[in-house]
């Protein structure tokens, strides 16, 4: 009989050429994918304004990735932090790309090879010769690699000993730039915000894995595992697996839409808890004030340029107009109130310094108390373009009271991309969005095969008498053996 469609997998059971050749070819999917996409992103990129139109406005996925483990220069002259680069050297954007698709292609060749000459003297027990597996020492052979790649990227690459370091800022996403990074062994390590603990903890994973998998190989382990030793094993893992990746699905939802180290607000973008805790509109409050304590006017003091939106909802922000400040007829300075996060409309709201409603843009005007009109708002713009300039007509100052609820007001190209004005997640927010997916995935998946370890029995779904059962005619009753025909 045919295999049922979710059973197609059997074909690799027992066949570890061909279970090795399905693992290469999804690394060269996986590969492949990573280099085209670096191309595709790297040919829509425009990296002539780092400071308005940073990466992550721009939607990029893989250069942000790329960016953080010290790459910065194109092949075409240009650098991630601004400026022209005379000789970018072979470890450009492009040049990364190119090695992943040229890895893609090997890995191709390579699973066709393993498809193709499956048989192995080596998946052969040397004693028996029958088919079988020494899996601890696979298993040591792969702990051994693991951890000397991880050992080399946190004591060579992170800390520049051999490598260009990595990408290092600071909380607001002002001084960005790569650099090496010394490792953290204190408590400090597990800090987040600290970049040493990037390279200690590689460090320390490394040599860990280095270990383990040299233990792994040179014990005095004669026997090899079986297959009903290795289901053995898998039954009490797989419920602690699958724990830890329920485990890891809520530490994922919680750290990856936060800024660590690992993920610079300059390459993925803002958080949603910065936003909502008014985290870069205190730090600007704080500039400004010190400012006006050295007796700058507003408008010197709010000469700075704060960040922006995705460029394929709201456009490329080509200009600053300033920052809005507004007032009431009594001359009470009044502050919109900011749409929180996953909010796509919002009422507008002016609250003044004691967060008391003074005025706001009505739903129903015959019975509105606080509208622009009746308490007399007024707007004025302090640094940017519009620096000096005010507006008193209502329609102007509703106008710009709404672009206020999402920050700092730009001036934005809208046709060059053909911007439709539907907010869009930041590149943050899709890594956040396919971890989160991932875990799920990877939980589940270990509920399956945790199930299918306990019942295999029921589970299996290939019995071999299966086709007696559901042959017609053998039974009165199909699939009931108790009904056989009699032979006449």
């Amino acid at each position: 009989m045919g295999l049922p469609w979710y059973r197609v997998h059997t074909v690799v059971l027992n066949d570890p050429g061909r279970l090795i050749s399905v693992h290469i070819m999804h690394t060269a999917l996986v590969a492949g994918w990573a280099g085209s996409m670096a191309l595709y992103e790297l040919a829509v990129f425009d990296p002539s304004d780092p400071v308005l139109d940073p990466m992550w406005r721009q939607g990029m996925f893989v250069i942000p990735f790329m960016t953080r483990l010290g790459i910065t220069n194109s092949w075409g002259g240009w650098s991630i932090t601004g400026g022209t680069i005379a000789n970018p050297g072979i470890w450009s954007y492009e040049g990364v790309a190119g090695a992943h698709i040229v890895f893609s292609g090997l890995c191709f060749l390579a699973a066709i090879w393993h498809w193709v000459y499956w048989d192995l003297e080596i998946f052969c027990d040397e004693r028996t010769g029958k088919p079988s597996l020494d899996l601890p020492k696979i298993f040591g052979i792969h702990l051994f690699l693991s951890g000397l790649a991880c050992f080399g990227f946190g004591a060579f690459h992170v800390t520049g000993l051999y490598g260009p370091g990595i990408w290092v800022s600071d909380p607001y996403g002002l001084t960005g730039k790569v650099q090496s990074v010394n490792p953290a062994w204190g408590v400090e390590g597990f800090d987040p915000f600290v970049s040493g603990g990037i390279a200690s903890h590689h460090i320390a994973a490394g040599t860990l894995g280095i270990l383990a998998g040299l233990f792994h190989l040179v014990s005095a382990r004669l026997n090899v595992y079986t297959k009903d030793y290795v289901w053995a094993i898998l039954k009490p893992s797989c419920p602690v697996v699958s724990l830890l990746s329920f485990l890891q699905l809520l530490l994922l939802l919680e750290l990856c839409g936060m800024v660590r180290q690992t993920t610079p607000i300059e390459l993925f973008g803002p958080t949603r808890y910065q936003w909502d805790q008014g985290y870069f509109q205190q730090e600007i409050y704080r500039r400004v004030g010190a400012g006006l304590a050295e007796n700058q006017s507003l408008s010197e003091a709010w000469g700075i340029i704060p960040s922006g939106s995705m460029d394929s909802g709201d456009g490329i922000a080509v200009g600053w107009l300033g920052h809005p400040i507004f007032r009431d007829k009594e001359g009470r300075e009044l502050f919109v109130r900011r749409m929180p996060t996953f909010f796509e409309t919002f009422p507008v709201v002016l609250v003044d310094g004691d967060g008391i409603v003074r005025a706001d843009v009505p739903f129903r005007r015959a019975e509105s108390k606080y509208s622009v009109e009746q308490v007399g708002v007024t707007v004025e713009f302090y640094g940017g373009e519009l620096n000096g300039v005010s507006y008193s007509d209502p329609a102007t100052v509703k106008k710009y009271a709404r672009r206020a609820q999402l920050g700092e007001i730009f001036e934005l190209d809208r046709a060059t991309l053909k911007s439709d004005g539907v907010f869009r997640s930041s590149p943050r927010g899709w890594f956040t969005f396919g971890h989160a997916s991932f875990a799920l995935l990877f939980f589940f998946g270990h509920i399956w095969h945790g199930a299918r370890t306990l019942f295999r029995d029921v589970f299996a779904g290939i019995d071999p008498d299966l086709d007696a059962q559901v042959e017609f005619g053998t039974f009165q009753k199909i699939g009931d053996p108790t009904t056989r025909r009699q032979v006449v």
